[in-house]
């Protein structure tokens, strides 16, 4: 299957987050989103990763994913190498994306910074004819994103591109509240509390997407940056 827009996030709940708005903003304009997890998010202080296989299918459905995968890579041991980059190469060639949107250059987690430069580091070498990747018993044809983008995290960071998310922000919402381990819930009231399932967080949540909005002339807007400078055909493409 062949996707337009993959999204390679670290941990289940991070491209709710991050870009949830975004993707079903695309999928509304007839574009195929997919999201591979690298890990099942084994190491949260809430839930376990059974539980977060079940959220993740459920916040898929919301969103309307043409596929949600997980490579299964260490949760807070992954590293970027090349056993693991060949797993990444692997999803990125099965699903030929033109673009994939991956976690921050830097934040509070350290998971997310290094799951940056893993998926940056794959995408380019994905291309590469050279490395050779097999899926199902077949040779897989090498294959290059036109674009990588990191979505903004718990770290502030300045954008490079905003995208107006208003019209889609109920359900960004109802997807992020499908992981109710990780976020805030009452019925985990008596589960330990942190720093994410504080009702508080979800409020700065909205903050930030508030505060891109305004920038753009919008209620809600979600931030990407990107490594490489990002070009338009067309000025009264910019707003």
């Amino acid at each position: 299957m062949k996707l337009d827009i993959l999204v390679l996030p670290v941990h289940p709940d991070d491209a709710e987050l991050g870009c949830s708005g975004t993707i079903v903003k695309e999928i509304a304009l007839g574009k195929k989103v997919g999201i591979v997890d690298l890990t099942r998010g084994e190491l949260g202080t809430r839930g376990s990763a059974e539980i977060r296989d079940q959220e993740a299918a459920a916040s898929a459905e919301i969103l309307g994913l043409a596929v949600r995968d997980n490579l299964g890579l260490p949760d807070g041991f992954f590293e970027n190498n090349k056993s693991h980059q060949l797993k990444v190469i692997e999803a990125i060639r099965r699903f030929k994306p033109e673009i994939v949107i991956t976690n921050a250059y830097h934040d509070r987690h350290p998971d997310h910074g290094r799951a940056s430069d893993l998926v940056e580091d794959s995408a380019f070498l994905s291309g590469l004819r050279k490395i050779e990747t097999w899926r199902n018993g077949e040779k897989q044809v090498e294959w290059r994103p036109k674009l990588v983008l990191h979505f903004i995290q718990d770290n502030y960071i300045k954008p490079d591109i905003l995208v107006d998310v208003t019209e889609y922000w109920d359900k960004k919402l109802e997807s992020i509240h499908a992981f109710s381990s990780q976020f805030y819930n009452p019925e985990w009231e008596g589960e330990p509390q942190t720093y994410i399932s504080s009702p508080e967080f979800i409020q700065v949540i909205e903050a930030r997407a508030r505060e891109y909005g305004k920038s753009i002339g919008v209620k809600f807007a979600e931030g990407f940056i990107s490594r490489k400078i990002l070009g338009v055909n067309d000025l009264f493409d910019l707003k």
